[in-house]
């Protein structure tokens, strides 16, 4: 059986985010978020599923940290409920909100498991949308006043910090189809929300520094490969195209200083208005690039859409498709990881999330043996490992997720956690499942087989 060795300060975590774990929706002064209004209007969610109790992770935080003890990762990423901390999204401070986290972060550090924190992970307060949200460029002294005072609570326990999770998703799919919150469908509004994230990304960075924390701090994106159907100048131009607007509306300005020319070109009077100096803060150096790795797409050109694209999953010899639709590729992460060594840098990497939801039943009592998941975990971690040895600069892996949870438009029929969630039950029982305990044995050993 071949061995994957990973280095001895290699970090394993599994992660989660605060409106698909929390509930507690309405509780102890939170004020609403995008996505409580979204998922309270008919018809956007399927099964008309709501976060408003989810895993009810808000009354059951110490047993969930004593589940990630007994699984043994070294570190836990979750989100800040930007609502439950300023009802308002500015203005006054509610610190029963704050209290939580502050529990939370000393909770995971009296179990040895390092804290990180991801300041936004799509739940913009509803009261700043109605002003305008992330394409108001208001959006960016909103965040920064949101981050100092999350800062001043908890960065002096936190090792790690993102800004963002994932900006296009909350941009293109929030902002531009609408299939997202705050359900605009508008495409200029959607790349003036993109430069507003990079912008109040940057100047989060920028007052991180300046108040003197000896963490890390970064952002995460979602990113993947993206290759012509065929050699033909129309796909080849398509490809270029969907990149540039996945991974290159948000690596290139952190990390080269400048939005994509083809792009901004292709979207003519779409392209954001950007102000003397906003390319200047968004580069400010950041410590890890967090990336998020789904899926890979074969694109085409067809004269229809934004961009005058289709695209296919790409899925390796031998696998197939997840329930979400997405093709199993394990052979396009390693080649992403290196793309992003060889292209932007070779930034210091953590895997921010990577998982997969394939349908095993759960059984009599609620435990599930998700051998499909085991395997195609196995298959990413030694794609990772693949990567590392040609040099990428990979130093962590959080797996999505530590349990079953609300999985956005797709409500609670989507579930890529290693623990199962019982959201019939009063108690939303947690059953950790074989991937709990296979995931156990990497992180113990440091090393994948097989």
């Amino acid at each position: 059986m071949t061995q994957y060795p990973f280095p001895e300060d290699f970090i394993w975590g599994a992660a989660t985010a605060a409106y698909q774990i929390e509930g507690a929706w309405d509780e102890d002064g939170k004020g609403e978020s995008v996505w409580d209004r979204f998922t309270h209007q008919p018809f956007r969610i399927l099964n008309g599923d709501t976060g408003d109790v989810a895993c009810d992770h808000y009354h059951h935080m110490p047993e969930d940290v004593a589940l990630m003890k007994e699984l043994g990762i070294q570190s836990y990423r979750f989100s800040i409920g930007w609502p439950r901390i300023l009802p308002q999204g500015i203005g006054t401070t509610e610190p029963r909100g704050l209290d939580f986290y502050d529990r939370l972060v000393d909770e995971l550090l009296n179990a040895g498991i390092l804290p990180n924190a991801t300041l936004n992970h799509w739940d913009l307060p509803q009261a700043l949308q109605d002003k305008g949200g992330w394409a108001n460029r208001d959006s960016v002294s909103w965040f920064t006043e949101y981050a100092a005072v999350v800062f001043e609570k908890l960065a002096d326990r936190v090792a790690f910090w993102a800004t963002h999770n994932e900006p296009y998703v909350v941009a293109f799919m929030g902002y531009g189809d609408g299939t997202f919150a705050p359900g605009i469908a508008s495409y200029p509004q959607a790349f003036q929300a993109a430069h507003h994230l990079n912008l109040s990304h940057g100047k989060t960075v920028e007052l991180y520094r300046q108040m003197g924390y000896e963490g890390q701090i970064g952002i995460v994106l979602n990113l993947g490969t993206f290759h012509p159907k065929t050699s033909s100048p129309a796909d080849v131009s398509a490809a270029e195209r969907l990149e540039s607007l996945i991974n290159g509306m948000f690596l290139d300005p952190i990390l080269k200083g400048h939005y994509p020319g083809n792009l901004m070109h292709w979207i003519g009077d779409m392209a954001p208005e950007i102000h003397d100096g906003d390319m200047d803060i968004i580069q400010q150096p950041i410590d890890f690039l967090g990336v998020n790795y789904y899926f890979s797409q074969t694109v085409s050109f067809q004269p229809h859409g934004l961009l005058k694209l289709t695209s296919k999953p790409k899925i390796d010899p031998g696998w197939g498709m997840t329930l979400k639709g997405w093709g199993i590729c394990p052979s396009q992460f390693t080649e992403l990881l290196l793309h992003l060594r060889q292209d932007y840098g070779n930034p210091a990497m953590f895997i921010t999330e990577n998982g997969t939801a394939l349908g095993e039943p759960a059984d009599a009592n609620n435990f599930v043996n998700d051998q499909g998941r085991i395997n195609y975990l196995r298959a990413h971690f030694r794609a990772a490992h693949q990567a590392m040895a040609q040099g990428a600069d990979l130093r962590g892996y959080y797996v999505w997720s530590l349990m079953d949870n609300f999985e956005w438009a797709e409500g609670f029929d989507l579930r890529f956690g290693l623990i199962h969630v019982d959201f019939d039950a009063p108690d939303r029982k947690r059953t950790p499942k074989a991937s709990f305990d296979w995931y156990r044995q990497v992180i113990e050993d440091n090393t994948v087989y097989g």
